[in-house]
């Protein structure tokens, strides 16, 4: 019997609609059949920003729980997950900062091959969620990963109209459009991966 696939989902969320997402996909990827680490990335700001916000300090309780994201969740993994809420059509700092850790994984070539995608929250409906996936793409590029994004691949995926991955537009409640758009995501992911690692595992003997 062949290994399940390894997904990490990884995630910054100042206000919750980014943990919100990262808490469906790793879900739908578990439901998948993959083995999931569901991690947050590390706060930067500081205290007194985060407690002038409510909604930004509830978040902070409600993800203590979740372990710290380290560059070994990802060397890990066979599917990487990447969650931001968008900054000026840009990932968030605290993200960065944590892609910025892998520059010694990308030195020793360990971070290619594998199968990423992202997902993303903004204010508004044309708050910049695409741009600040495929600013998060740019690094997987570079990583020299095989990009997954949902595309138009099934009706799911066409009713939440956002080829690039999955996104929250608003700060009410994610909608069951995009929480099951979400899953589709994840499914397509684990998919994908148990593809690759099947057929590297078929080659290799």
């Amino acid at each position: 019997m062949s290994e399940p696939v390894k997904v990490t989902v990884a995630f910054y969320s100042a206000t919750g609609n980014v943990t919100g997402l990262a808490r469906a996909i790793a879900a739908a990827a578990e439901k998948a059949g993959a083995e999931v680490r569901l991690r947050r990335v590390a706060e930067l700001a500081p205290q007194a920003a985060i407690d002038s916000n409510p909604a930004w300090a509830e978040n902070v309780k409600n993800t203590a729980d979740i372990a710290e994201v380290t560059p070994d969740d990802v060397d890990w993994a066979d599917a990487v997950f990447l969650g931001s809420p968008t900054r000026f059509g840009n990932v968030a700092s605290q993200l960065k900062q944590f892609i910025d850790t892998l520059g010694g994984l990308w030195f020793q070539g360990k971070l290619a091959g594998k199968v990423y995608s992202g997902f993303a929250a903004a204010s508004g409906k044309h708050g910049g969620n695409e741009s600040t996936l495929l600013a998060l793409y740019n690094s997987f590029h570079h990583f020299g990963g095989i990009v997954v994004a949902p595309g138009y691949s099934n009706e799911t995926l066409f009713a939440n109209a956002s080829p690039y991955g999955v996104s929250h537009w608003n700060g009410t409640e994610i909608d069951d459009t995009t929480l099951a758009a979400a899953a589709a995501q994840a499914e397509r992911v684990v998919e994908t991966a148990a593809a690759l690692k099947a057929g590297r595992a078929a080659l290799a003997n």
